[in-house]
């Protein structure tokens, strides 16, 4: 009971959130870096050519058999890609990949802006504020864009580079797709709640 009534402390809970604040700082920064490296075609992908597969190709790459992948990225889901005619991967995939990457990053970018937000006004001591209740809400929608919206456009892209070039590039995506809706929905609902408590805290403020 003792170490629940500390983790409510709200010393603890100024400093837990100026770390998480950093935290935020930190993983906007990783997704900013890797956004950097697929638009540099530094994008791992299964490639079929006309004589082998390679399961971790990068567009940035002419040798496909090198086994070192160190600065390279991936979104997590299974992209193929089959060489042109000449066995060669089409420019088109290589934009592709990175308007797929950055569908991918922006979201999360995004949301973790505003969810630093939050952490820096908990920070302050500024709890129960309309403020938070407005950057939690872009935080929840935002995930739920990330889970819902953003699979099927990056299905869409792959239709698109297979109709415009002489490659071929096809995806399995949208795994991961129900814990972050639920995270989304969650952090709406909390969302809903700050908002709430605000308005009762101006009715018991106007009552007095």
């Amino acid at each position: 009971m003792k170490f629940i009534q500390k983790l409510m402390d709200e010393r603890f809970a100024r400093s837990a959130s100026r770390l998480m604040k950093f935290a935020c700082y930190f993983i906007i920064c990783f997704f900013v870096l890797c956004t950097v490296l697929s638009l540099m075609g530094r994008q791992t992908f299964f490639l079929h050519t006309k004589t082998d597969t390679f399961e971790h190709a990068i567009y940035a790459e002419e040798d496909h058999t090198g086994h070192s992948r160190s600065m390279t990225v991936s979104m997590g889901d299974d992209i193929h890609v089959w060489t042109n005619r000449q066995d060669r991967i089409s420019p088109a995939v290589a934009v592709g990949l990175s308007l797929m990457y950055t569908l991918h990053t922006v979201p999360m970018i995004l949301s973790y802006c505003f969810l630093s937000r939050v952490f820096s006004n908990v920070e302050k001591g500024e709890i129960f504020t309309e403020q938070n209740s407005a950057f939690l809400l872009y935080y929840g929608l935002l995930r739920l864009l990330g889970a819902v919206l953003v699979p099927f456009a990056k299905l869409l892209i792959c239709w698109l580079v297979t109709l415009v070039s002489d490659s071929r590039m096809s995806i399995a995506t949208g795994q991961g797709v129900l814990n972050t809706v639920i995270s989304g929905i969650a952090f709406i609902v909390a969302a809903y709640i700050i908002h709430y408590g605000v308005h009762l805290q101006d009715e018991v403020d106007h009552t007095l």
